[in-house]
């Protein structure tokens, strides 16, 4: 998980909750999640929380933070601002406000604003669609998952310096890797 910006998914999460009413489906979540940080690889040329991103049957997803979504993986911070899960809903922890969200920038909060006013009203399968037709980064895994680099990611949003940007995401990794020390 190095380089992951855990607190500030979590807190992607918990945005994303609290707009719709304090839950949030898991799928349309996933979505959203994956959608911000393509937006922010877009207008900033790097992703929000430098997540790994892989190809699922229902789409693109961030998959470090599916995984702690569904309570997959061990984590001291998720709990802090998602407080479980309702069926196919996840829930905001209680008490949590948008003055918590103290991780997220401006520039993240518009790319935010603007996905819940694209995509917020659709419904998650129409949401897991869009993304199918409009995110050609991801191929059908027929079943399983694969890796989407970074760097077909900003390949397929037309940068025009793809494979250096793409660089940049790997040595945000390694940097974070060499300062954590020895595991």
């Amino acid at each position: 998980m190095y380089g992951y910006r855990e607190v500030k998914a979590a807190q992607v999460a918990a945005w994303f909750a609290l707009k719709a009413g304090g839950r949030i489906n898991v799928l349309k979540l996933a979505k959203l999640m994956y959608l911000a940080e393509r937006e922010s690889m877009a207008a900033y040329d790097e992703p929000m929380f430098y997540d790994r991103l892989v190809s699922m049957d229902h789409g693109p997803v961030t998959s470090i933070s599916l995984n702690c979504i569904n309570g997959l993986t061990e984590s001291e911070v998720w709990p802090r601002y998602i407080g479980g899960r309702a069926g196919y809903d996840i829930l905001c922890a209680e008490g949590v406000g948008p003055e918590d969200l103290d991780h997220l920038s401006r520039a993240d909060l518009r790319i935010l604003d603007d996905l819940w006013h694209r995509f917020g009203h659709l419904h998650q399968f129409d949401l897991r669609d869009w993304t199918h037709a409009n995110c050609p980064e991801w191929e059908n895994p027929h079943g399983s998952s694969t890796p989407i680099p970074h760097g077909r990611v900003f390949k397929f949003l037309d940068k025009p310096n793809a494979e250096y940007l793409a660089e940049a995401v790997l040595q945000h990794r390694l940097t974070d890797r060499a300062w954590s020390g020895p595991a």
